[in-house]
C-alpha cells in the first residue's frame, strides 16, 4: 500500500530535533512545564478545535454508577470491553475537579495524532482533540489541560505512579496491559504494519525481513509481535516510534514495525518510505487510566459515546476528516463500544 506525501513539512528538519529532546518554542498562550520524557503544555481557553459534545447518553444516571464489577478473564475476543458510561462524579473525577486541571500523557512526535505544529509550537492531532473533549466534559468550558509528553515505554508507569490522570496516545488495548491499567472503550481500530524505503525488497511482515534491522518502540505492540516472530530480523528498540523513522532515514535501520495508522502518518511526511504489505494484527486504541479509577473510566466512556454520536457530523468524524482522512481514507465511522457490565 503506497501513501504519498502531500506537501507536508520536512520530517528531518522539523521533527527529528524533537525526537532528540529538543522542541519548537510553544505559542505564547501555552505554558511549558517539566514532563515525563519530554515537554508538557498547559492549554487554557481556545486551546482546541473540538467543542463540548452534547451529553445525550446515560447508561447509568448520576449517582447510580457501580464500582468496577467482577468480569470474565481477559481474552483476545473480549479485551476491548470496558465499563458502561456514567456522568457520575466519583472519587477520581472529584479529585480532578478539585485540582482544577486534567493531566494527560500524550505523544508530541507523531504527525496527525499528537505532534507540535512547527509554526506555533502547540500540540495538535486526533488524540489531542479527544483529550480536550474529555477535559471540557469534566471541567467545563475553557478547561486547564496539562499535556505531558510520555515515551511509549513510560505510559503504564506514568499511570501507575499517578504522574498523569490518563494517557491518550494511540495505545493499543490488550490483556497484558489490562492487568496493569484500565482502558476506555475503543476509539480507533488499527493493526501492526511494516514501513520501509520505497526501493527496499522488503515486501511485508514475512521472511523478507530475514537479516534486516527492524526498529520498533520499546513497550509497543510492535515489539511484542517481533519478540514472538521476528522472521529472522535483528530487532532494534527505541523510546519512541519517531526515533525509528529517523534511524530508517539515516540508514541505521532497514524497516520499522508500528501501528498502521502511525506508519501512514510517517509515510505522509517522507516520500522515500512506504507501507509494505497489509496490517497483520487487529488492534483497538483506548484511553488508559489507573485501575483504581473506575468512575473515571465510566466518565471517559460517556464522553466517547457523545464523541461518536451524530453520524457524519459527530465530533469523531470531524476529527477524522481534519487529521486522518488524507492518509487513512475510507473509514466510515468509529468502532462500536463493547461493555463488560
Amino acid at each position: 500500500m503506497r501513501v504519498r506525501a502531500r506537501g507536508l513539512v520536512n520530517l528531518r528538519a522539523v521533527l527529528a530535533p524533537v525526537a532528540s529532546g529538543m522542541c519548537v518554542m510553544a505559542a505564547a498562550a501555552a505554558v511549558l512545564v517539566p514532563a515525563l520524557g519530554g515537554d508538557a503544555e498547559r492549554a487554557g481557553h481556545g486551546g482546541g478545535r473540538v467543542s463540548s459534545p452534547a451529553a445525550t447518553h446515560r447508561a447509568y444516571g448520576p449517582g447510580t454508577a457501580p464500582a468496577a464489577p467482577a468480569v470474565a478473564p481477559c481474552t483476545a475476543q473480549n479485551a476491548a470491553e470496558s465499563l458502561r458510561p456514567s456522568s457520575d462524579d466519583g472519587a477520581a473525577v472529584t479529585r480532578i475537579k478539585e485540582k482544577g486541571q486534567l493531566v494527560v500523557g500524550v505523544d508530541q512526535n507523531t504527525y496527525r495524532w499528537g505532534y507540535r505544529d512547527p509554526a506555533t509550537g502547540s500540540l495538535e492531532g486526533f488524540d489531542i482533540d479527544l483529550a480536550r473533549a474529555i477535559a471540557v466534559d469534566i471541567l467545563g468550558p475553557h478547561p486547564h489541560v496539562v499535556f505531558k509528553a510520555v515515551p511509549t515505554n513510560q505510559r503504564i508507569p506514568a499511570l501507575r505512579k499517578r504522574a498523569v490522570d490518563m494517557v491518550v496516545r494511540t495505545m493499543t488495548i490488550n490483556c497484558a496491559r489490562k492487568q496493569q491499567v484500565a482502558f476506555s472503550t475503543s476509539y480507533f481500530q488499527a493493526g501492526q504494519q511494516v514501513l520501509a524505503p520505497v526501493a527496499s525488497k522488503i515486501t511485508a511482515f514475512d521472511d523478507s525481513l530475514r537479516g534486516k534491522r527492524v526498529c520498533t518502540a520499546a513497550g509497543s505492540t510492535g515489539e511484542s509481535e517481533l519478540m514472538a516472530r521476528a522472521h529472522g530480523a535483528k530487532v532494534l528498540t527505541v523510546p519512541n516510534q519517531l526515533d525509528c523513522l529517523v534511524r530508517l532515514q539515516l540508514g541505521r535501520a532497514d524497516a520499522v514495525v508500528t501501528d498502521s495508522a502511525l506508519a501512514a502518518a510517517q509515510a505522509a511526511q517522507d516520500p522515500t518510505v512506504e507501507l509494505k504489505g497489509e496490517p497483520f494484527t487487529d488492534e483497538s486504541y483506548g484511553v488508559a487510566m489507573n485501575k483504581d479509577d473506575p468512575d473515571l473510566v465510566r466518565r471517559v466512556n460517556k464522553v466517547l459515546d457523545d464523541y461518536r454520536g451524530g453520524g457524519a457530523d459527530s465530533p469523531w468524524m470531524r476529527a477524522y476528516r481534519t487529521w486522518l482522512k488524507a492518509d487513512l481514507p475510507g473509514i466510515s465511522g468509529p468502532p462500536s463500544p463493547q461493555y463488560s457490565d
